[in-house]
């Protein structure tokens, strides 16, 4: 089989179409490269889904924790606290075993019980506390002179929000909300060992990397691809949300806008 036969016979195979049989020998190294990248569909999409619900949950939590009002203030500290003190890993293990436990009382409960939503809803809740924590330093960090000059022209309640409060808090916290949407992306390969079953030996990138490592007797080739892939998505995010930095900040001098800094995460 040549290589864009084997494009086409395994790129969308997450997905569930092409072969369904995978390779069994005389692995190639196009085989790998396509059936990882058929697995990187599925950790974007892991990714992309819980960042997106994540940032309004984030923003949600974030306000309600800077709120005066304690009914508000504490359930939003304690969400940010449970899922920020406890390692992810952890959290998709009680996950999938409370959906199994649903999923015995009531059938609805059925498809969290599948990674594709079980796994998202964890880090959709994951990557939201963290998001709210970075948002609501930054909401700590605005300028009275901002909130002053809001109260002068006589803005209060949602409009002082929308135009005030919202965007200068985004434009405080875009650096380091960067830096977590490239820790959420490397975050979904812990799906592969949770206990959230691939669909039909249809799983992410991972599973089809540990799937040639252990038919090869040799890691140095798939994992290796893996990090590559990975190291293109960092940079696509990066670029995405260097361009929205820049939008943020587009009424600053130039030698003023903040600039992205990439940070190592040691544990999540």
């Amino acid at each position: 089989m040549s290589c864009i036969e084997t494009i086409q016979s395994y790129a969308f195979r997450s997905l569930g179409f092409g072969e369904r049989l995978l390779p069994r020998s005389d692995f190639t190294l196009c085989e790998q490269v396509t059936l990882i990248g058929s697995g990187m569909i599925w950790n974007v999409y892991f990714g992309v889904c819980a960042l997106l619900t994540g940032f309004f949950l984030a923003t949600a939590l974030a306000v309600a924790k800077a709120s005066p009002r304690r009914a508000l203030r504490k359930p939003a500290e304690w969400f940010i606290f449970l899922f920020r003190g406890s390692p992810l890993f952890i959290q998709f293990f009680f996950a999938y075993f409370l959906f199994l436990s649903l999923k015995s009382v009531n059938p609805f409960f059925t498809d969290f019980t599948a990674a594709w939503l079980g796994a998202l809803i964890v880090l959709f809740l994951n990557t939201a506390a963290y998001t709210a924590e970075i948002f609501f330093g930054a909401l700590q960090s605005i300028p009275k002179g901002d909130t002053e000059a809001a109260d002068a022209y006589g803005m209060s309640g949602w409009p002082r929000f929308r135009r005030i409060i919202w965007p200068t808090m985004l434009r405080l916290a875009w650096p380091a909300y960067t830096n977590e949407a490239i820790f959420l992306f490397h975050a979904t390969t812990l799906v592969f060992f949770s206990g959230f079953p691939a669909w039909q030996q249809r799983g992410d990138a991972l599973y089809y990397a540990s799937y040639f490592a252990d038919k090869t007797f040799n890691p140095f080739i798939p994992y290796p691809i893996l990090a590559c892939y990975f190291i293109l998505l960092t940079l696509v995010i990066v670029t995405v949300f260097g361009a929205v930095n820049k939008h943020l900040n587009r009424h600053l001098p130039e030698n003023t806008r903040p600039r992205l800094k990439l940070r190592m995460n040691l544990i999540r």
